[in-house]
């Protein structure tokens, strides 16, 4: 695919205006394509792993959490953010275990994607796991989920329906129902 090389915007400066425990706020100082300045505030992110666990039965785990924001539960897949020095299948497997409860003999890396381009810098890595038998769950000590199965097929419904809103959970199931659905004999 060939791009314009025009519309490229060039950082010359940059300034931290929040540092948080998830979040790091920058205000940088772009240059335009056309030679003026402007701002330009955005999110760095470690990044992220969505897992979507599959049972033999063609079932798959999902959590239903709480998210303060919106002040509702949301229907979402295993996941979380990568840790200092973690791979993201790494935070995958340590995901897998924390929330869901759950070990895998095989982790198959399905895609990416970026969740929110025009203000973060967040790549979020899709997994398949198979091959699961359960661990004690340890999750965070602020965190609090509640793991539930669906049939495959049946949370992909859901993503198309709105019955899951959450934008991750969407993305992490479509592009995970395609890999399977190439990949898996049954």
């Amino acid at each position: 695919m060939k791009f314009a090389k025009n519309l490229i915007e060039r950082r010359i400066s940059t300034e931290q205006v929040f540092s948080g425990k998830l979040l790091d706020v920058r205000r940088d100082l772009a240059l335009l394509p056309d030679e003026s300045k402007s701002t330009r505030e955005w999110i760095k992110h470690p990044g992220a792993t969505a897992i979507i666990p599959v049972f033999e039965n063609g079932d798959i785990l999902l959590l239903h959490q709480f998210r303060y924001p919106l002040s509702q539960i949301f229907i979402e897949v295993p996941a979380g953010k990568l840790d200092p020095g973690e791979t993201p299948d790494q935070t995958g497997i340590r995901e897998l275990a924390e929330e869901a409860g759950l070990q895998c003999t095989q982790f198959d890396y399905v895609g990416h994607f970026y969740p929110g381009i025009g203000y973060s810098d967040e790549i979020i890595h899709i997994y398949l796991a198979q091959g699961l038998s359960e661990v004690p769950e340890k999750t965070d000590d602020d965190e609090f989920v509640e793991p539930f199965r669906v049939p495959f097929s049946q949370a992909v419904e859901w993503a198309l329906n709105g019955t899951i809103s959450d934008g991750k959970t969407i993305i992490s199931l479509l592009k995970a129902w395609d890999w399977w659905q190439k990949n898996t004999i049954r």
